[in-house]
């Protein structure tokens, strides 16, 4: 049985996305994080939808793997929705990081397809706090889509997920959103602790791949 045209053209842009994404911004955004820990700073990570599960499960990787003092707005429904209905959606996240005591320390962390845009009205509560970041000194970065939008414009390291196809631009930004963060906290310079299957080992009958890239 041969997989569908649509599976077989997502996987291809899967492979020509990968082989795309700028490593050095990676690694610059490997170097900020590694700086913000050495200060004792904080990450407060931020998304709107599915970047809003990145952020809590990054939460979770940063604080257990790296080490790194991490939080999400969007882990306290409660704080958020009162927020949002006694101040309004624009500024929930940015009075949420007033509220966090944001200092030049530490560091706010994106993940959105499109970065946030002032001309589209789209996602201004992102806008808001990295207006705010930057006011205060914090460090930004960010992991985003399309062409970055107002994140890659102000960030210090920002990973922009090249655009394959107009057709699949928010799953492969979300995607990827996930497969770079877990690139980030897994990298020797920001891994502190050992993750359970790979401090366990190969199970038996298991057996590991060496992938060749031409």
């Amino acid at each position: 049985m041969q997989a569908t045209q649509y599976t077989q053209n997502y996987l291809r842009e899967v492979q020509q996305i990968a082989m795309s994404v700028d490593g050095c911004e990676i690694d610059r955004i490997v170097e900020l994080l590694c700086e913000t820990r050495s200060r004792r700073g904080r990450v407060f990570f931020l998304g709107v939808g599915g970047g809003a599960g990145h952020a809590g499960h990054a939460v979770n990787d940063f604080r257990k793997i790296a080490g790194i003092e991490c939080y999400a707005p969007t882990d306290n429904v409660s704080e958020l929705t009162a927020r949002i209905n006694d101040e309004g959606w624009a500024s929930c996240y940015s009075n949420w990081l007033r509220g966090s005591h944001l200092c030049a320390d530490d560091a706010v962390f994106v993940f959105s397809v499109g970065g946030g845009s002032v001309e589209k009205n789209i996602s201004i509560n992102i806008v808001e706090s990295l207006r705010l970041a930057a006011r205060i000194g914090a460090k930004i970065v960010g992991v985003v889509g399309r062409d970055g939008g107002y994140t890659a414009q102000v960030a210090d390291a920002c990973v922009v997920v090249p655009t394959v196809s107009a057709d699949t631009v928010t799953p492969q930004a979300e995607s990827f959103q996930a497969v770079i963060w877990h690139l980030i906290v897994s990298h020797p310079r920001l891994k502190r602790n050992a993750m359970k299957w790979e401090e366990t080992g190969l199970l038996s009958g298991e057996r590991s791949f060496s992938i060749a890239m031409a």
